[in-house]
């Protein structure tokens, strides 16, 4: 095509693409109407024009694209199954009712989880672009959707990535026996051996994870300078994230056969050495026993609406960045279904393995208090504190059961009602063992932890378990990545091996801040206040552009020209409705969640050898609000910049590749247009597709969809051709 044609002078300017089909139809070949597909999903007439090769969309454009279903499927697994599926599910369904929770959680995966995850599918396969340029290109004035899902992806990974360092030091501490956190350290006074003061308050389990391998400070004000080796260990896991995706979804796709399927093969051998553990039935029947009452409870929807939100990886990037590189035809609705059960299995299977672990740890925790407190009885037997007449005939102390403990316990409370408590005596019951929540890496790096030293074989367990660990988080760090590179490799000529390294590098930089002695106190503040509400609103303006701005109608019908099928109606009033007000409910719940609980942090006294609520300093507090400020800045910036036209509208970051498919896109459409137009009645073929064309309640009919207007199916793309302009 020469230089000077109008496409070619499109392609290489900055302006909006601004021409009518007319201007570009005239450049281009003649199209025969018979080998075309109507935008409305009718039938091709017959085999593409002889000497022109059936290339396909994504030959044409140079995007890459995964090479098998089966790689992409494993990557949005990988990126959505997370490390909160391991440690943060089975905490909210101990806390919130048992098995009653599963019921909120479901409903709410059916009317937000499922629509919008689709949604982020849909348009992120549709425009073939990330974050910046599927937002821009839907609403340029909302635009700052993409830069602020991007700033949010860039938050996460750096605290994310500290916890994969955390697991990859206690996996390579695990190649010892016995394990190093199974006993508290002996501390040499002279001659006199002694057990470590803050682990024989606390346990050797916590002592190890709080001073072994954070080394913590009591108080976030004082950093204690770097724990090297906590920061070689987040090192390695940097290097390890850059290798994965150095190479795009052609070394992360690799990746992910083996990190998206090795936790399911180490959870399903937990889940199988678990069933044969003393108490693992306890745990799983204390697990879903139902409390409904508590399901009544608004805060047990709010925390079930948050985990769906946070399980799919809702407003990341990472998902809309994958369905980037796939088809256009591609069944994208089969696919969000498909990754929201596997999602909600795999969170089912890792509480039942969890529970499993935690019964056999409670049986453990409550023989031991049944121990020492029928030592202390014993104790007072002898010391004539107690009489022989309290304890029932019954009871051998050699062999003393929980029943029989409680049996005793029980006399002795009646009998005793005055002077009960100075005698120290605690009840030692099972339930009270399993009620005790914990989440994150209490879960992980203290209570399950503990729980494997009493396993046969440890040392394998333990390796195992924080290798799974690893690559959970792997899965995750690598769409956190992808959702970060995709759109600025979309909008900048930049090597990706560049932007990767060069990504990786700052990132670790940036990390040192988790890897000082107070560090943990960091990643607690990330994690509460850099993602919650910006997420949240990010994704209720996608819905709200996609449904209210772009049109619900309008979307559907691109939807079955993409899919080649109508998606199900109900989708239209769960986009449209059901989902925003959702969403807004939840995001004002988040806000007075926020405004009542006093922003503070749990710090580890090292005299007391336990943690103890702390309220931030101020410079901390102002550190708080400015990650949810800086977090949410790009969307006012970019929406006055663009209202008063001082940047451009995005239009011209769209590489020339995708330009050109745009404009195939509508030389194919207005030749059939005129094709339609330019006939008379009785030669026209019938208007009507093979099957009618969904456009929501109350949409008009598709003779009168092409009779007064046609529009490209290009979000935002202003190919706007009015039918009578081309016939005259």
């Amino acid at each position: 095509m020469p230089k000077s044609s109008k496409v070619t002078q499109l392609e290489h300017s900055n302006e909006h693409v601004t021409e009518s089909v007319a201007d570009l139809l005239a450049l281009e070949a003649p199209m025969d109407y018979k080998s075309s597909q109507m935008s409305m999903n009718m039938a091709g007439g017959g085999p593409p024009p002889i000497g022109k090769p059936d290339i396909s969309p994504d030959l044409e454009d140079g995007r890459p694209a995964w090479n098998s279903k089966l790689q992409y499927i494993l990557a949005q697994v990988g990126f959505s199954v997370g490390l909160g599926n391991v440690w943060r599910f089975p905490y909210l369904c101990q806390k919130n009712g048992g098995g009653a929770y599963l019921v909120p959680y479901f409903i709410l995966l059916i009317l937000i989880g499922i629509p919008l995850f689709f949604l982020e599918l849909a348009v992120g396969q549709r425009i073939r672009r990330g974050s910046i340029g599927v937002w821009n290109y839907v609403c340029p004035r909302l635009g700052g959707i993409g830069v602020s899902s991007l700033m949010v992806c860039g938050f996460v990974g750096l605290y994310y990535n500290v916890i994969i360092g955390w697991s990859i030091f206690y996996f390579f501490q695990s190649f010892q026996y016995p394990l190093p956190w199974s006993d508290c350290p002996i501390r040499r006074n002279g001659s006199q051996a002694i057990v470590e003061p803050e682990c024989e308050k606390s346990s050797a389990t916590t002592y190890f994870w709080y001073r072994e391998t954070l080394n913590i400070t009591s108080t976030i004000s004082d950093s204690g300078g770097l724990n090297w080796r906590m920061t070689l260990s987040l090192l390695g896991a940097w290097i390890i994230v850059c290798l994965a995706v150095i190479k795009g979804i052609q070394s992360s796709g690799k990746v992910m056969y083996f990190s998206s399927l090795f936790p399911y093969v180490v959870l399903f051998c937990f889940l199988v050495r678990g069933l044969f553990l003393k108490g693992a039935v306890d745990g799983i029947a204390h697990m879903f026993t139902p409390k409904l009452e508590i399901m009544l409870e608004p805060q047990v929807w709010r925390e079930a609406a948050t985990q769906v939100f946070f399980a799919l990886g809702l407003g990341f990037g990472g998902v809309i960045a994958f369905s980037s590189y796939n088809k256009r035809d591609n069944n994208c609705h089969f696919d969000a279904v498909l990754v929201s059960v596997i999602n909600f299995v795999t969170s089912i299977l890792a509480t039942l393995v969890v529970f499993a672990v935690l019964g056999f740890k409670a049986n453990i925790m409550n023989e031991k208090c049944v121990v020492e407190n029928a030592e202390k009885i014993l104790g007072y037997l002898n010391s004539n504190v107690l009489s022989q007449d309290l304890i029932p005939p019954h009871v051998n102390f050699s062999h003393l059961t929980s029943s029989d403990y409680a049996e005793m316990y029980g006399v002795i409370k009646i009998v005793k009602e005055d002077s009960f408590a100075q005698l120290g005596l605690e009840p030692c019951l099972l339930e009270d063992e399993l009620n005790k929540a914990v989440q994150g890496t209490g879960l992980a790096f203290i209570a399950f932890t503990e729980a494997m030293t009493h396993f046969p074989a440890s040392p394998v367990w333990s390796v195992m378990f924080f290798f799974m660990l690893i690559n959970l988080g792997l899965g995750s760090m690598i769409g956190t990545m992808t959702g970060i590179t995709t759109p600025i490799l979309d909008t900048f000529k930049i090597r990706k091996e560049v932007l990767t390294v060069g990504c990786c590098i700052v990132a670790f930089l940036c990390g040192l801040l988790f890897v000082q002695r107070s560090g943990n106190y960091f990643v607690a503040m990330f994690d509460d206040y850099s993602a919650g509400l910006p997420l949240t609103l990010v994704v209720i303006l996608e819905n709200v552009s996609v449904a209210w701005i772009y049109g619900t109608k309008r979307f559907m019908q691109d939807l079955e020209d993409m899919l080649g099928f109508r998606p199900y109606t109900v989708y239209f009033y769960l986009w449209k409705y059901v989902s925003p007000v959702c969403l807004l409910i939840l995001i004002s719940a988040s806000v007075v969640e926020m405004a009542i609980s006093p922003p503070g942090y749990n710090a580890w006294v090292q005299d007391l050898a336990m943690e103890r609520f702390q309220s931030y300093p101020p410079w901390a507090l102002a550190m708080c609000f400015a990650l949810i400020i800086v977090a949410m800045l790009p969307l006012p910036l970019v929406f006055i910049a663009r209202h008063f036209n001082w940047i451009s509208d995005g239009s011209n970051k769209l590489s020339v590749s995708y330009r050109k498919s745009l404009t195939k896109e509508a030389s194919t459409l207005e030749d059939e247009t005129r094709f339609i137009l330019g006939k008379n009645p009785s030669e026209a073929p019938s208007p009507m597709p093979s099957h009618r064309a969904y456009l929501g309640p109350g949409s008009t009919s598709p003779v009168e969809l092409i009779t007064n207007s046609t529009s490209i199916s290009g979000y935002g793309s202003g190919y706007q051709t009015n039918p009578s302009e081309l016939i005259a």
